[in-house]
């Protein structure tokens, strides 16, 4: 009977963007191992090769509800001879929302992925193993990489993407509203978001999109965060106790985004379909993975860091994390697992996928090697540099529930006649009561 090790996956990752998950699941995964070891791509009928005292069969099954990839690994490992292992996600959206869950179900995921908002579930739960000592060369991990994965000087998840938010530019479009282009602003150091926004005003008045906010929506108010930082703003206290949606800096960062698609025109109002690789929209704040979608674009694209704010400059980014569950089983197994993983060797082979988290990796040159799509400028001022200086998306426990609150009551701010500040003051009196306080 074949043992199967269960990889708890976000199943909102997974409709994110399944181009990303056709990329990253294919990726490095195919590659050799410098020890000879080889993940194989295979169908769902596939069997299994017979196991060796030497090796381990690792099935990973990652995807979209539209692509779905299964990789197969021989890992080393030293496993009784003539077992199989395999490696399978378990999509499982009650378990991500709620980790201690896992432990409650027949058959308990062994790894889970995690993405940012759900941090502080996993890592406050205790449920999962400490993995600081089993993480090669672990002093090279970037600070700003880690600090939402620890917990008394202690990594409970490997950071294996830290992807910065960045501005991917139509630069066409800007040329034919008779705009300065964002690397022009850059060199005055005039890039803010109040020459963005006159920049998508502009491309706006000639019947074009100005900026989205990818994933946004009218719906998924973090990832608001890619512009209101630059106001110094917070959705809640430092301590995650106290609400601060309704606190000065975010009433003018909420006003200006309220300005700008009310008034200004320069983002699509609700309901308005907008698709910036298609070519009819100047301005999309997005991780910078998003740049395989533009391989076979039909217009000149550029892309920037983000506008700095009335505060000053700044950057974002998105992170996901994979950890060992406490109390699978396999957890020693699953650990062995993660400590090849994210090895020196392969941590340098996710790399050409999922930004680095370790120090060494984090330089333009040697990401240029593995990202074609992006120049060494892109690179350094976008990715590099934004993980260094670079803030997490909004997080907090319980955040399916926070999450889900505070979209209802921002709802009346898409609205033209919208009261900012009474709007933000809703949001707090119905959170801050989540926020234990």
């Amino acid at each position: 009977m074949a043992r199967r090790h269960r990889l708890l996956t976000p199943p909102s990752r997974q409709k994110e963007n399944p181009h990303e998950s056709t990329r990253e699941a294919g990726g490095p995964l195919a590659d050799r191992s410098p020890r000879g070891h080889r993940l194989r791509r295979r169908g769902r009928s596939s069997r299994a090769r017979p196991a060796t005292a030497a090796h381990v069969d690792l099935d990973l099954q990652r995807g979209s509800p539209e692509v779905v990839q299964r990789d197969r690994r021989r890992v080393p490992q030293v496993p009784p001879a003539g077992r199989r292992d395999h490696l399978r996600p378990h999509p499982f959206r009650e378990l991500h929302d709620h980790p201690d869950h896992a432990d409650r179900r027949r058959q308990r995921p062994d790894l889970a992925w995690i993405l940012e908002n759900s941090a502080p579930d996993f890592v406050g739960s205790g449920a999962l193993v400490p993995l600081k000592s089993k993480i090669e060369n672990a002093g090279e991990l970037v600070p700003a990489a880690t600090r939402l994965w620890e917990r008394d000087g202690e990594l409970y998840a490997y950071p294996f993407s830290t992807s910065p938010f960045g501005v991917f530019v139509n630069t066409d479009l800007v040329k034919a509203a008779g705009q300065k282009m964002p690397r022009e602003l850059m060199k005055a150091g005039q890039w803010d978001w109040q020459h963005a926004n006159e920049i998508n005003k502009a491309v706006a008045a000639k019947g074009k999109n100005g900026l989205t906010i990818l994933n946004f929506d009218y719906k998924a108010w973090d990832n608001l965060a890619t512009v209101w930082q630059g106001w110094g703003a917070k959705a809640w206290s430092d301590d995650g106790g106290t609400c601060q949606f309704n606190a000065p800096e975010m009433v003018e960062a909420m006003t200006f985004l309220h300005k700008a698609i009310f008034t200004d025109k320069s983002m699509p109002g609700p309901g308005t379909a907008v698709d910036f690789f298609s070519g009819d929209t100047a301005m999309a704040v997005a991780q910078i993975s998003r740049a395989a979608m533009l391989e076979d674009a039909t217009f000149k694209w550029d892309l920037v860091p983000l506008p700095a704010g009335p505060k000053g400059e700044y950057a974002v980014i998105g992170q996901a994390g994979i950890g060992v569950l406490k109390k699978s089983p396999r957890a020693e197994q699953a650990t062995d697992f993660l400590t090849y993983f994210t090895n020196a060797a392969n941590s340098a082979k996710l790399a050409a996928y999922f930004p680095p988290a370790r120090g060494s990796l984090l330089t333009a040159d040697t990401m240029a090697k593995t990202s074609p799509m992006l120049n060494g400028d892109q690179l350094q001022e976008v990715v590099v540099d934004g993980i260094q200086k670079g803030v997490v998306k909004p997080s907090h426990t319980g955040q399916a529930e926070l999450a889900q609150t505070a979209r209802a009551a921002l709802d009346p701010l898409w609205k033209p006649d919208a009261d900012v500040k009474a709007v933000l003051d809703g949001v707090c009196a119905k959170i801050q009561p989540l926020l234990g306080g």
